[in-house]
């Protein structure tokens, strides 16, 4: 791999254009100082929100003072991003992140004083014509109101925000600074370092020795000290029952997905859809035994490639057009738009040093989208582009359709649009009947983000529905439960294929997000989203075409479930899940008989 430059030694024609937010810094520092006076003016507020026409005038002083902020934020960010060594990028990062906390201080008042108000009042205010361009806002306000404690109580809460998080922070610690790991070997005997940041690659690579070195020894770590994370975990979990019944919803559940308004019957579907399309995964575990030629599969197998990469290399010019190649079928207009990315500098294309590492697409209300890559040319920075750039359609479409108050959309449905055009980006290539090596590693590719996505992320759900309902029920949960309960889902989610070594039992306690909960079923539920959709714009009629388009022009008006019924996708049913998993049973089918071709 070549050395990486210094940023003001690359080509600029390849680098993201920020004039766009900011002439400059000094533009920058000048809009910064003028910020002060709109803070300082938003607590005048106080005590005067009781009429629709005050409610009126102060929602829309703090969406001006939030678009302000969040220009300000984010060219600071993206500047940042360039190279993140940059000593004053990182200064006008720490002072604007000072400033939202300010905004948000200025501001908390607002909620209280509201929700205070008699219910027959304040539904008078919701239903005010002086309110009709934050009617949505007042509603889900209003929504609220049932969950909403006095203001003494409220600060409590507030105030306990940090006690509530220690659990979380407690496992970070562990998994980040404390845990030490004894040195991997490899087949040669050639020792890797063994760390929660490598322990991954060592899972991914192709010497099954280092596989399984590093699998034992990195889970004798986390025996050692599993009743610490279990302790944490339980901590976690026992905070968030309490703080449900402090709030009265039914469950930590019910109050984690009440933001976005989402019933339990979403989470409940994925499980069972999932579970009756268990049949399909166990096909994927005994393929991917026949591909590996091992006797017995371990789950220190899971990760190991069972095709060789793909050695292609492409270009960036090559990868712009294969993106354009891919969304045809959502038409012209949007094939113009992504052009319109490439051509007005959206992108920050290849690696720097000192620039962050991965790639993002950003952007606020007042400006274009921005994406940053880190491009080597591999079939995965392709794939990367393509995902991004859903991001950035999404975004742009939304606030462009959509006044500030409504123009980014929720985390819900965050994944939708970049799924799809990394399945489209998928679908175009196998559609061009590539050799069959070619196809295979291809069908790899998708047959593993169902995989990584769908399945183990609902094993994930499914666990975390279960350990808060033991906690709800006064059930004692201790190491030996989570264990039980951990490697019961492994056995009935990867099946008869799959040998369970003892140590798969603690791997739940490395999982960051059961450590901040019920999170990651919406990354089952916007991948399945993905692939419907993107199965009704390739074969479903211009209709599919039209609908997803309005979609992605929602923004935040609707709550994502109505959003997503607009598409042509119902997730109170489970049968966007279902018609997913159909298709992850096609692409193994695919699989299975590729591999036959190539006599594997």
């Amino acid at each position: 791999m070549p050395a990486l430059s210094e940023r003001k030694d690359m080509d600029p024609a390849y680098q993201w254009d920020l004039t766009t937010l900011y002439a400059d810094d000094a533009a920058w520092e000048q809009a910064f100082a003028a910020v002060d006076a709109d803070i300082a003016a938003m607590p005048a507020w106080a005590g005067t929100l009781h009429t629709a026409a005050a409610i009126r005038d102060f929602l829309e002083a703090s969406v001006a003072l939030e678009r302000k902020i969040s220009l300000l934020y984010e060219y600071a960010f993206l500047r940042r991003s360039e190279d993140t060594r940059a000593a004053a990028a990182q200064s006008m990062t720490a002072r604007i992140g000072a400033k939202l906390v300010q905004m948000s201080a200025a501001v908390a008042f607002a909620q209280p004083e509201i929700l205070a108000l008699p219910e027959e009042q304040l539904r008078a205010i919701v239903a005010d014509p002086l309110l009709a361009e934050h009617r949505f806002t007042m509603e889900n306000l209003l929504r609220q109101k049932p969950h909403t404690l006095s203001v003494a109580e409220e600060k409590l809460l507030a105030s306990l925000g940090e006690v509530f998080g220690a659990p979380s922070d407690i496992a970070d610690n562990l998994m980040d600074a404390d845990l030490v790991f004894d040195d991997a070997v490899d087949a040669a005997g050639a020792p890797h370092a063994l760390n929660s940041s490598s322990f991954i690659a060592c899972q991914m690579s192709p010497d099954r020795t280092l596989r399984e070195d590093s699998f034992r020894k990195y889970y004798k770590v986390y025996r050692q000290h599993i009743n610490t994370f279990a302790a944490a975990y339980t901590g976690a979990v026992k905070g968030a029952a309490a703080e449900a019944r402090a709030r009265h919803f039914d469950s930590s559940r019910a109050m984690a997905m009440a933001g976005e308004n989402v019933p339990g019957e979403v989470y409940d579907n994925l499980i069972t859809a999932v579970r009756a399309h268990l049949p399909a995964m166990y096909r994927y575990v005994a393929l991917r035994k026949r591909l590996l030629g091992v006797d017995e599969l371990h789950f220190y197998d899971v990760y190991a490639p069972f095709v060789k990469d793909s050695t292609a290399k492409y270009t960036y010019a090559q990868a712009q057009q294969m993106v354009l190649e891919a969304v045809a079928p959502l038409g012209a207009d949007y094939r113009a738009l992504v052009q319109k990315a490439y051509d007005e500098h959206w992108i920050d294309v290849y690696p720097n040093k000192g620039k962050s590492s991965g790639a993002f697409s950003a952007g606020v209300y007042d400006s274009n989208p921005f994406i940053l890559m880190n491009f080597t040319g591999t079939l995965d920075s392709v794939s990367t582009l393509a995902h991004e750039m859903g991001h950035s359609m999404h975004s742009w479409h939304s606030r462009h359709a959509q006044p500030p108050q409504y123009g980014d959309y929720t985390l819900f449905v965050a994944e939708v649009a970049s799924t799809v055009n990394e399945n489209l980006m998928i679908e175009q290539l196998l559609a061009k009947d590539p050799d069959p090596a070619t196809r295979l590693y291809l069908l790899n590719q998708y047959l593993e983000n169902f995989k990584g996505t769908v399945y183990r992320q609902t094993m994930f759900a499914e666990f975390e529905r279960e350990a808060h309902a033991m906690v709800e029920r006064g059930e004692g949960v201790n190491p030996e439960t989570l264990n039980a309960l951990y490697r019961g889902l492994v056995k009935d989610y990867f099946g008869p294929e799959m040998v369970l070594d003892d140590e798969i039992q603690y791997e739940w306690a490395r999982i960051p997000h059961f450590y901040r909960p019920f999170y990651v079923y919406k990354y089952a539920t916007g991948y399945s989203t993905a692939v419907a959709l993107s199965e009704g714009i390739l074969h479903g009629g211009p209709e599919c075409v039209q609908r997803y388009k309005e979609f992605l022009s929602m923004g935040g008006s609707a709550w994502p479930l109505d959003e997503l019924r607009h598409a042509g996708v119902d997730l109170a049913t489970p049968a966007p899940v279902s018609a997913a998993l159909d298709k992850f049973a096609r692409i193994v089918a695919d699989a299975e008989a590729t591999a036959d071709k190539l006599g594997l």
